[in-house]
C-alpha cells in the first residue's frame, strides 16, 4: 500500500493546476533538458580555442567531449532507480545544482583537470536529466496527444543548441572559451524555479517515492562504467604508434560488456522463497527478484524496442560524431571563425526547430518508424554530398547541406523515442526510456572517438603525400563524412525493420 501523498505530490499538483499541468511538468523538464544539451554541445566551438590555452594534443583536448559522454552514458541507467527512490524533483534539483556548478568551475578553472572534472558533473547531470522528458510524455499524455508533446519538447531542446553555437562563436571571439562554461548557468537557474512549482516529488506511476526500496546496482554500474572507460580508451590508443595496448583496452571492454549482460540476467532470475506449509495448506513458492537489475533486458524482448535501439545506437555514433566534426570542420578545413560558424549555423537551427513543431503536429499520420526513416535518409543524403563543397565556390552548398541534415534529424528527434518505446507495458517504460538513451550515448561517445580516429588516419595519410596541406585537409575530411553517411545507411537499414507495436499499452 503506497503511503499518503503530500502537497507537492504529482496527484496534489494535478489537483491545484488541473489539466494545464502535464503541459507546465513538460515545460519545467525542457528548461533542464535544455540545460543538458547545451552543455553537451556548445563547447566544440570552443574547443581549438582551449586546445591553444592547455597546449593540447586533438587526442587529449577530445576527452573534453569523451568525458562528458562517457559520464553522462553511464549515469542515464541509474535513472530510473534514482527516480523510484528519491521522486522527480529532487533528482531534477539535484542535477541542475550539478549543471549549474559545473559551468562555474568550468569556467573558473586554470587547470585542465579542474576542466575535466566540471565537463564530468555535467555529463552525471545530463545523464541522469535526459531519460526523464520521455517518461513524463509516455504517463502524463495520451497517445493522440504524445506526438504534439513529443514535437514542443522536441523544439526548445533544439533551441538550445540552434541558438547556442550563433552566441557561442561571438563569445569565443570577444571573452575566449571561458565564456562558453556560464552559458548553461541561467538556464540551470531558471529550470530550479520552475522544478520548485511544478515538478512533482512523486516517483514516476505517480506514487510516493521510497527511500527503503532495494539498494543500487552497483556491480552492475561498475561493469558498465568500466567497459565504457575501456571502449573509449582504447579507441583513442588507436591513434599511437603501437596498437597493442589499444587492442587490450577493446577486447576487455567486449568482455566487460558480457560479464554485464549476464550479470544483468542474472539478477532478472527469480529466486524461489518457499513459504512454510501452515493449517494443511500446501507450500508455496514465491517468485521474487534477488535484487533490482541495473538494465532491465525485458524492454528487448520487444521487437519495435530492439529495433529502435539498434536505430539508436548508430544514429548515435552519426549524431554526435557529426555535431563534433562539423565546427572542426568548419575552422580547420575552411578556415571560418567561430562567430561566422555560429552565424551560418543559425539558420539551420531554426529550421531545426521548426520542422520538430511540423512533424510532431503531423506525427499521427505515419508510423514513428516511417518519419524516422525518412530523418535518416536526408541526415545521410547531407552527409555524403558534403565532398561536393568547394570554398572557392562559395559556401551556398554547405548551408544547404547542413540545413538538409537538420531537416533529417526534424524528422527523427520526436518520432525514435515513440517508435520504440509505445506500446510497452508502463512499468517498463522509465528502464526503457533510460536503456534506450544509454546506447544511443553509448554509440555518441564513440561517434566522437570514431570520428576523430578516421579524421586523422586520413590527415595523416594525405599530409604524406600531398604538397598541399590546405587541400589533404580537405580530402580528409570529406573522407570522414562519408563514413558518417555510410554508418547513418545502416541505421537506416535497421529502422526499417521498426513496426508499430500493436499491444496496447498497460494502465498504471
Amino acid at each position: 500500500m503506497d503511503l499518503p501523498q503530500g502537497p507537492q505530490s504529482l496527484q496534489a499538483l494535478q489537483a491545484r493546476y488541473g489539466e494545464r499541468h502535464r503541459w507546465l511538468l513538460l515545460l519545467s523538464v525542457m528548461l533542464g533538458s535544455m540545460a543538458a544539451v547545451m552543455s553537451s554541445t556548445i563547447l566544440n566551438v570552443a574547443i581549438p580555442d582551449m586546445s591553444n590555452h592547455f597546449t593540447l594534443g586533438q587526442s587529449r583536448v577530445q576527452w573534453v567531449t569523451s568525458g562528458f559522454m562517457v559520464a553522462m552514458t553511464v549515469s542515464m541507467l541509474t535513472t530510473p532507480w534514482l527516480l523510484s527512490r528519491y521522486g522527480y524533483r529532487r533528482v531534477y534539483e539535484v542535477c541542475m545544482w550539478m549543471l549549474l556548478g559545473g559551468g562555474v568551475l568550468g569556467g573558473l578553472a586554470n587547470d585542465f583537470p579542474l576542466v575535466m572534472a566540471a565537463r564530468v558533473a555535467e555529463g552525471l547531470a545530463a545523464g541522469v536529466v535526459q531519460p526523464i522528458p520521455a517518461i513524463i510524455i509516455l504517463r502524463a499524455f495520451a497517445a493522440e496527444e504524445q506526438g504534439r508533446a513529443s514535437g514542443l519538447f522536441g523544439v526548445g531542446v533544439v533551441l538550445a543548441p540552434a541558438i547556442g553555437p550563433s552566441i557561442g562563436g561571438v563569445l569565443v571571439d570577444v571573452f575566449g572559451w571561458r565564456s562558453i562554461f556560464f552559458m548553461v548557468v541561467p538556464l540551470a537557474m531558471v529550470a530550479l524555479w520552475l522544478s520548485r512549482r511544478y515538478v512533482p516529488t512523486s516517483a514516476p506511476g505517480g506514487v510516493q517515492a521510497d527511500t527503503a526500496s532495494p539498494g543500487l546496482d552497483w556491480i552492475g554500474l561498475a561493469l558498465a562504467s568500466a567497459s565504457t572507460l575501456m571502449l573509449l580508451n582504447g579507441l583513442v590508443q588507436l591513434r599511437g604508434d603501437d596498437n597493442t595496448v589499444a587492442w587490450v583496452l577493446l577486447v576487455l571492454a567486449g568482455l566487460g560488456m558480457a560479464v554485464f549482460v549476464a550479470w544483468q540476467r542474472h539478477l532478472l532470475k527469480p529466486s524461489q522463497r518457499v513459504r512454510p506449509a501452515s493449517s494443511g495448506r500446501k507450500s508455496k513458492s514465491v517468485p521474487q527478484l534477488r535484487r533490482g537489475p541495473l538494465m532491465n533486458l525485458q524492454v528487448f524482448g520487444h521487437r519495435h524496442f530492439a529495433m529502435g535501439a539498434l536505430v539508436s545506437f548508430t544514429y548515435g555514433i552519426t549524431l554526435f560524431g557529426s555535431t563534433y566534426l562539423l565546427p572542426v570542420y568548419m575552422q580547420m578545413g575552411l578556415g571560418l571563425s567561430p562567430s561566422f560558424i555560429g552565424a551560418a549555423l543559425l539558420p539551420a537551427g531554426i529550421l531545426l526547430a521548426v520542422t520538430i513543431a511540423a512533424v510532431g503536429r503531423l506525427s499521427h499520420r505515419m508510423p514513428p518508424a516511417h518519419w524516422v526513416s525518412w530523418g535518416l535518409a536526408l541526415l545521410a543524403l547531407s552527409f555524403a554530398l558534403m565532398p561536393l563543397v568547394q570554398p572557392a565556390a562559395g559556401l551556398a552548398l554547405l548551408w544547404i547541406l547542413v540545413i538538409l541534415g537538420r531537416m533529417g534529424l526534424g524528422f527523427i528527434l520526436p518520432s525514435l523515442n515513440l517508435g520504440a518505446l509505445r506500446g510497452l507495458p508502463k512499468d517498463l517504460i522509465p528502464q526503457a526510456s533510460s536503456v534506450i538513451g544509454f546506447v544511443r550515448m553509448l554509440g555518441g561517445a564513440a561517434g566522437v572517438s570514431i570520428c576523430a580516429i578516421v579524421l586523422e588516419w586520413r590527415l595523416a595519410v594525405y599530409a604524406l603525400a600531398s604538397s598541399n596541406p590546405a587541400s589533404a585537409d580537405l580530402r580528409a575530411f570529406n573522407e570522414t563524412f562519408v563514413f558518417l553517411a555510410t554508418m547513418t545507411a545502416l541505421a537506416l537499414l535497421a529502422s526499417w525493420k521498426m513496426a508499430e507495436p500493436v499491444a496496447a499499452t498497460a494502465k498504471d
